[in-house]
């Protein structure tokens, strides 16, 4: 399933593209058990997952921003938290979500085989697919941005998974975040590509001397600023009772880690009261940003040989890779050819038709009463 958040209790739009996607309410839970043993694409892969997903517009913000990723086909979860004026950053991290979906549910195969796309170091498939996605979703919107100069300065941040067998690819951009929660700790699985957490490292400083800092919302890197990427990527095992939060900074950025785990640990088995009040402690602390959350509880795996890999970083792509994935772009976007339109209905032709229309509309009544009125 993908859905995006924000925009339908507005409009009550409803959008799928695929029998296995839906959009839903802000605000609202999805999902329940889902066992991918009856998947056909992925019989091979018995694993068995909870996942209990939702967004929120805060309390200041008119929209929201941020874009969840479901794809209970290919075990594959994102949170994108979209930045840029004028609706730019729905539209970024709406395109990042798309671009990933097409890839895994279209182009797979085709993508994992390119030469050009190479990423000269083996990981495992999903993982390998997954970075290939987030880099033709970073071409895709910096693109986007180039031709349309309302976009201009749009991005978003990402926290991805993608799960097989017994392991777990995590790859970010950004300083949207993911944990593994335990019964006894949490545990930050990422290390936020920002400024302030840049001179944390470097001097140490404690959350309340970061929080003082000018400049602490500086992000340094973001999908579709550059016309390549750098992506954090590691692997980990997982063990059935372990539960993951993949979050944007509207959680993360207004409660530490300790208060964080505070909420979550009495509720772990309740996974939607817990993305409830996770909601809820963001809200009460002013809601000053969009916030969302992911939550995935491991049930069941698949023992495998596959091994952990530490945080690593993938370099940006060679001018060869771009031409190639650009060659990508063209194809992906083909599929997908109203996905700006479909958010940026205050900037696009729907909007200007609409107006037409309201004013003939009110013109015809307007003849019909001046009639009514000279005949009577």
């Amino acid at each position: 399933m993908l859905f995006e958040s924000g925009k339908l209790p507005a409009k009550s739009e409803q959008w799928c593209q695929f029998s296995s996607c839906s959009l839903v309410a802000m605000g609202g839970i999805l999902f329940d058990i889902f066992d991918l043993d009856n998947s056909a694409a992925r019989t091979h892969v018995p694993l068995k997952l909870k996942v209990i997903a939702r967004t929120d517009k805060g309390l200041v913000r008119p929209g929201n921003e941020d874009y969840l990723h479901i794809d209970d086909e290919n075990l594959v979860y994102a949170v994108c938290d979209g930045m840029g004026g004028h609706q730019a950053g729905e539209v970024a991290s709406m395109t990042a979500s798309e671009v990933i979906k097409t890839a895994f549910l279209e182009f797979s195969a085709e993508l994992m085989q390119d030469p050009l796309l190479t990423l000269n170091r083996t990981v495992p498939g999903t993982g390998d697919l997954l970075l290939k996605a987030i880099r033709l979703a970073n071409r895709a919107i910096y693109r986007k941005a180039q031709m349309d100069p309302s976009l201009t300065g749009m991005g978003t941040t990402i926290i991805s998974v993608a799960c097989e067998a017994d392991i777990m690819s995590i790859a970010h951009v950004g300083d949207s975040r993911a944990y593994r929660l335990r019964q006894d700790k949490i545990e930050p699985l990422t290390v936020d590509h920002s400024w302030v957490a840049e001179m944390q490292a470097q001097q140490n400083l404690s959350r309340e001397e970061a929080n003082a800092l000018v400049g602490k919302n500086i992000i340094l890197r973001a999908l579709g600023v550059r016309e390549n990427i750098e992506i954090d990527y590691r692997i980990i095992r997982l063990q059935p009772g372990d539960q993951f939060l993949l979050c944007s900074d509207g959680l993360c950025g207004y409660a530490d880690d300790d208060e964080i785990f505070e909420i979550a640990r009495p509720r772990r088995d309740n996974l939607e009261k817990m993305a409830e009040d996770l909601i809820q402690m963001a809200n009460d602390r002013g809601g000053p940003d969009n916030v969302s959350v992911i939550i995935i509880e491991v049930l069941e795996v698949n023992k495998s040989v596959l091994p952990e890999l530490e945080v690593m970083t993938f370099p940006s792509e060679s001018p060869e890779a771009l031409e190639a994935e650009d060659h990508w772009i063209d194809k992906i976007l083909a599929r997908q050819p109203t996905v700006t339109a479909e958010i940026q209905s205050g900037t696009g032709s729907p909007r200007p038709l609409l107006l037409a229309g309201i004013f003939c509309l009110f013109a015809a009544v307007a003849a019909l009463i001046v009639y009514l009125v000279a005949f009577k």
